[in-house]
């Protein structure tokens, strides 16, 4: 949830957001009408088995006709939760990967 509380917070508030971010999140859920409000630059990291190939193309669609700035992409090998340590859902190149998207787009958005 806290991937989608973050979008939908991003899209009311854009003139205080500059970053967004989430994992393993349904953030497909905050539908079209968010995304087009999106001034902050995004990334999207989503489990593989949250979403199909199909699915994210769908979403990606829906980010590219809202004008949003953003990679979205599949974790390969991943399930929901991967980020979390200490659950059997932990994947640690998931979590590796996960630092090595959001650090740098915090850093690009300070």
């Amino acid at each position: 949830m806290g991937g989608l509380l973050a979008v939908r917070t991003a899209a009311a508030r854009p003139d205080q957001v500059a970053a967004v971010a989430g994992f393993h999140a349904p953030v497909g859920a905050a539908g079209p009408g968010s995304f087009s409000r999106l001034t902050a630059q995004a990334h999207f990291g989503h489990a593989a088995s949250d979403l199909t190939p199909e699915t994210l193309g769908e979403l990606n669609q829906a980010l590219d006709a809202a004008g949003a700035s953003y990679p979205s992409e599949i974790y390969p090998d991943t399930v929901h939760g991967f980020t979390m340590a200490d659950t059997d859902s932990f994947h640690p190149a998931g979590l590796q990967r996960h630092w090595h998207r959001l650090l740098p787009l915090l850093d690009r958005t300070r």
